[in-house]
């Protein structure tokens, strides 16, 4: 192994402290989003996804400023919740370099983990799969049929287990080794 985070200087460990903390907030609110928007079952995914979706042309002809309040709860239960492709172009552009990035900065992470090699490569594994399995259930919903939706609610799921596992043996290892200890 070329680094292990648990032998790192206390900077190296409080970067990493602090980028999965920031990781973590934004799962949070990403989980909030989702329960809000889509829901976290595949009917609510097909209902999102599968359907004709917004008409919204992207980009749009022209740009109108309208407010009205909305609520949270008003936010989920409106009938907006539709993708159409355009919206899922745009979300697939600008979400899957970033989960590229997130899984990249996890998986080095991983790597300064004490593990088996099986677990480094598994954990890898799972980090790029997970977008994968999440986009490649939207598109497939949308384009071929609304039985693929629970592809991206394991997408989903499999990116947060991915992260958890990774955050909690990261602060474990980090801050609660203990030298002469096994990891």
């Amino acid at each position: 192994m070329t680094y292990e985070l648990r032998r790192a200087d206390a900077r190296v460990k409080w970067l990493v402290t602090c980028l999965l903390a920031t990781f973590g907030v934004a799962y949070l609110f990403g989980g909030w989003m989702v329960a809000l928007y889509a829901g976290f079952t595949p009917a609510g995914v097909a209902q999102t996804y599968a359907g004709p979706g917004m008409a919204m042309p992207m980009p749009p002809d022209s740009t109108v400023v309208v407010e009205h309040p909305m609520t949270m709860a008003g936010f989920a239960q409106s009938d907006v919740h539709e993708v159409d492709l355009n919206l899922l172009v745009q979300d697939t552009h600008v979400h899957v370099p970033m989960y590229g990035v997130i899984a990249g900065v996890l998986s080095l992470v991983a790597l300064g983990l004490v593990l088996p090699r099986g677990w480094h490569l598994g954990l890898i594994t799972l980090l790029f799969a997970a977008p994968w399995l999440d986009f490649a259930g939207m598109w497939l919903t949308k384009l071929v049929s609304r039985d693929f939706a629970f592809m991206t609610v394991l997408g989903g799921w499999a990116m947060g287990l991915g992260y958890t596992v990774v955050a909690i043996i990261a602060i474990r290892q980090m801050w609660f080794f203990r030298k002469g200890a096994l990891a």
